[in-house]
């Protein structure tokens, strides 16, 4: 339960995290007429929602197994990411548009020190946050912990050439502003993309990694009484897998320590932390 303990907090966090910079944001951004802070403020609204997707999926996913839900509802994790994702690819594209059309009619904007502050202190929020929700994903694994992370790290870079680009309109240079915003833009874009084929990819049933899968079968060759592995599957329920294999072993091997030696292996391997549960079949040869 730690872990979804951990990514309830760290959804909260980022929401008052968030919620506070979209505020000082918008209103510096919209004042100043800056397009590359209005694209961060928007950036910071797309932060919210992530983060409350996060948390609505996360509490979701913490809910035990049931009847209608035999291995739980931890795929809920990749369901609301990819919804975080389709949110960035859209906010992303709405001010991939506005930034290009600023550049071609070569809007200014008015210059605050307002613009300096805000962004520093975007750059040191989200910094910590970074900090934290990496720290939680190392320990959990979780995609949606991931998805915000990832949110917060590329706040910190984004802000950053905002901060450059208010700089610049010091001696004139306002079309950097606008390039900026589309940086941004394509930058949140392509993250949506990267989190949206990583969900994709586990809700239509990814086979687990090739370096897992190495280790399964290196503690099943181990055993001298397995001759050879036959078939095996995996699918994913929610951060971890279901693994099914069948083994072949010595045709004059009782049916007792046959399912002796299944139900070993089977401990083995449910023992790592990527497998949920190991199903081994036993066939003679």
């Amino acid at each position: 339960m730690d872990r979804y303990v951990s990514t309830k907090k760290a959804s909260i966090l980022g929401i008052i995290g968030n919620l506070f910079l979209l505020l000082i944001k918008g209103t510096i951004g919209i004042i100043s007429g800056s397009r590359s802070m209005i694209a961060d403020a928007a950036n910071s609204a797309g932060d919210i929602f992530a983060s409350l997707m996060t948390f609505i999926g996360n509490r979701i996913a913490s809910t035990p197994r049931d009847e209608d839900h035999n291995f739980g509802h931890g795929k809920a994790e990749y369901l609301f990411s990819m919804f975080i994702s389709i949110s960035m690819i859209v906010v992303a594209l709405i001010l991939l548009v506005n930034s290009v059309k600023s550049l071609l009619n070569k809007s200014e904007f008015i210059f605050s020190w307002f613009l300096i502050v805000v962004c520093i202190v975007t750059i040191i929020v989200k910094l910590a946050l970074t900090i934290y929700t990496k720290k939680l994903y190392k320990k959990y694994n979780n995609i949606l912990i991931k998805a915000n992370m990832n949110d917060h790290r590329n706040d910190c870079i984004v802000t950053t050439f905002t901060l450059i680009s208010v700089l610049l309109s010091l001696i004139d240079i306002y079309w950097f502003d606008s390039i900026v915003g589309i940086a941004i833009s394509i930058w949140i874009c392509i993250t949506g993309i990267r989190i949206f084929i990583e969900s994709y990819n586990t809700l239509m049933d990814e086979s687990i990694d090739e370096d897992t899968k190495n280790i399964i079968l290196e503690l099943i060759n181990l055993n001298n009484d397995v001759k050879k592995v036959e078939h095996f599957y995996s699918t994913p329920v929610g951060y971890r897998y279901i693994i099914v294999i069948t083994i072949c072993v010595d045709g004059n091997m009782s049916t007792f320590d046959s399912h002796k030696l299944a139900d070993e292996l089977e401990k083995k391997i449910t023992a790592l932390d990527k497998i949920y549960n190991a199903i081994i079949h036993v066939n003679p040869v």
